[in-house]
């Protein structure tokens, strides 16, 4: 995902988590707030809750970043977006988590 298209500084998933607008859809909670900046940007939080293993953590990341890098150019409004996963997510394959962040992004109606 290329770096103007991600979420990086703690000001920033700060503000997104005192005003944002969120939902939840299996093992995702979803928090938006409009920016005004011409990009969209993401970030991804997952919690020592989903795996102690880095590794894991980090597989599940990658996953939610190819998924959302896919769907990229849908997402309709230049937005601040936090994807916070939950415990079980790990479990998922990739086409699953494809299936929920779409579903999740339809219902705050991103596309």
């Amino acid at each position: 995902m290329p770096k103007e298209n991600r979420l990086t500084r703690k000001k920033d998933f700060d503000t997104v988590f005192k005003g944002g607008q969120s939902a939840k859809y299996d093992f995702l909670i979803v928090k938006v707030i409009k920016n005004h900046l011409p990009e969209k940007r993401f970030g991804f939080v997952v919690s020592k809750k989903v795996s102690n293993k880095a590794v894991v953590r980090n597989s599940v990341r990658r996953r939610l970043q190819n998924t959302v890098f896919n769907i990229l150019r849908d997402v309709q409004s230049s937005v601040d977006v936090v994807i916070i996963t939950l415990p079980g997510i790990e479990k998922l394959g990739f086409s699953e988590i494809e299936k929920s962040v779409g579903q999740v992004f339809k219902k705050l109606k991103l596309i």
